[in-house]
């Protein structure tokens, strides 16, 4: 089976990459308060390393994490010991009556399942309004098309300490799909440990998706932002309530 965040780049993303989650998490506990939501179990689908996890206990939430990466739920389970992490797809956990759902990091666009699409989304969506307890609040962001306004592709490079990452990013338009081609290099002893993964990401309007939201019963706002931190430019953060 395809392994996702293994080890090293599981690792790096934690380390170097951590200030997103962290970023995030003031402006999703916000929507959380004015939703009346102030304690109980929040669902953190695609909980990755833990951070997100982390704010939510030192704010008195239960908090149960979902991811599709070991080498993630490793990391998170050190870190948070007191919430409950499983390894799992997010769109095949059983998700369990809750006060709010959230999916920050744009989990969702992820083609990790072979399966995933529109009609898997949706069934997500139903999973999740039937969980969540009336007035429960379902918070996540997600990448739309356009990535790119002129070129097509991208490349880059972050380094840390002891680590360094490449990405080479392409959007193909006509599918509406970002391929990631990721090149780790992590200091283990003496030398330097070389991994590679590609990761694909299905791009979703986020007036497509408030949509099926609406079909399904929820209330939805569409936004840019969690509280006052900003994301970038065809990256929308979607609020669905539960009436």
């Amino acid at each position: 089976m395809q392994e996702w965040y293994k080890q090293d780049l599981a690792y790096i993303h934690d380390v170097g990459f951590s200030d997103y989650a962290l970023k995030c998490a003031p402006g999703i506990l916000e929507v959380l308060a004015q939703n009346q939501i102030l304690e109980g179990l929040v669902v953190d689908l695609g909980c990755g390393s833990g951070l997100w996890a982390q704010e939510l206990t030192k704010a008195n939430y239960r908090v149960l994490g979902v991811d599709i990466s070991e080498s993630m739920i490793d990391i998170a389970r050190k870190r948070v010991p007191d919430a409950e992490f499983l390894i799992e797809s997010l769109f095949k956990v059983e998700i369990p009556p809750c006060n709010a759902v959230t999916s920050i990091g744009e989990c969702l666009n992820y083609l990790f399942d072979s399966d995933n699409d529109q009609q898997v989304l949706t069934q997500l969506f139903l999973s999740i309004y039937n969980a969540l307890t009336p007035g429960g609040v379902f918070v996540f962001d997600i990448l739309e098309p356009g990535q790119f306004i002129q070129e097509t592709t991208k490349k880059g490079f972050t380094q840390g300490d002891d680590w360094i990452v490449l990405v080479d990013k392409e959007e193909n338009q006509q599918q509406g799909i970002l391929t990631r081609r990721i090149i780790t290099f992590r200091k283990v002893g003496e030398y330097y440990r070389r991994d590679d993964e590609v990761h694909q990401q299905q791009l979703y309007k986020a007036t497509d998706v408030a949509q099926e939201l609406d079909q399904v019963g929820f209330q939805v706002q569409i936004k840019h932002s969690y509280g006052r931190y900003n994301l970038s430019p065809a990256h929308a953060v979607l609020i669905a309530r539960k009436p």
